[in-house]
């Protein structure tokens, strides 16, 4: 066999379902907790500088930010390890790698490791389905004061008052109703919106969010992935056990007609 049909060989041997579900899983993953940890940072600097200037009043959400950042530090670590372990799982039962190796046997072993698996990966995909939806709420929430800078700066609105328009957080449940001042009206919000904590945060949160959802159909792709191997674990098994009855078979029909014709010659 020459280089060119080794290496044709081999690449045949990769599971590509696996590599594209892995790629995408590692994007969406990426994108979400490092854009989710800046935003989160950015948020509270806006908090602490606008909306809450008394320490007490948002030591709770500060405690909170950060356990969900170092959430975030867990869910990237976690999701770097399985990852790699579901695309050895896609090596694993590749046809492919199973014809460079005749000798491949499944085992129950392998199968139950496969369903395991597919249990963890939806149990996953549930979970990150409710990540996409809670990182779906700061998006709501920032594009709600922002669409209220703009109501402001529009001249085909007629505004008379524009210390009028203020946007309180407190009605979110993110800060106490006792913080103070608790909420931004007329030039500050304007400020606020055109800082760059405000712009840069906003546009984080919404490519974390993108990233949930990548992860999710990540997450899809792998569950088929998996329920595809499985199902090929177990046909293979089976296939197996029938190939071992029919040699046994073979051999004793061997056995047998050696026997008669050693009879019949001792007889003649």
């Amino acid at each position: 066999m020459g280089c060119f049909e080794c290496c044709i060989k081999c690449l045949g041997g990769v599971p590509y379902a696996s590599l594209v579900a892995t790629i995408l899983c590692f994007s969406g993953v990426a994108l979400f907790c490092g854009c989710g940890h800046v935003a989160l940072t950015g948020t509270e600097s806006i908090l602490e500088t606008h909306f809450s200037k008394v320490t007490t009043d948002h030591a709770m959400l500060t405690t909170v930010i950060q356990l969900m950042q170092y959430v975030i530090y867990g869910i990237a670590s976690f999701f770097f390890l399985y990852g790699i372990i579901l695309l050895a799982e896609g090596f694993y039962t590749t046809s492919a790698v199973k014809e460079l190796h005749s000798e491949f046997k499944t085992t129950i072993c392998g199968r139950c490791i496969s369903g395991m698996f597919v249990f963890l990966t939806y149990i996953l995909g549930v979970a990150w389905l409710g990540v996409f939806g809670f990182s779906a709420v700061p998006v709501f929430l920032f594009y709600n004061m922002w669409s209220t800078c703009n109501a402001m700066k529009s001249p085909t609105i007629n505004i008379t008052n524009i210390d009028s328009i203020c946007v309180d957080v407190r009605q979110y449940g993110i800060i106490p109703w006792n913080a103070t001042p608790g909420k931004a009206c007329g030039a500050t919000l304007g400020d606020i919106c055109s800082s760059s904590d405000f712009y840069l945060s906003y546009h984080l949160y919404i490519v974390a969010c993108a990233g949930a959802g990548a992860t999710v159909i990540a997450l899809i792709h792998f569950l088929m992935i998996l329920a595809a191997n499985w199902a090929y674990l177990k046909d293979a098994s089976q296939m197996h056990a029938y190939q071992d009855i029919k040699m046994k078979e073979e051999r004793e029909l061997r056995d047998i007609t050696s026997h008669s014709k050693e009879c019949l010659n001792s007889y003649t």
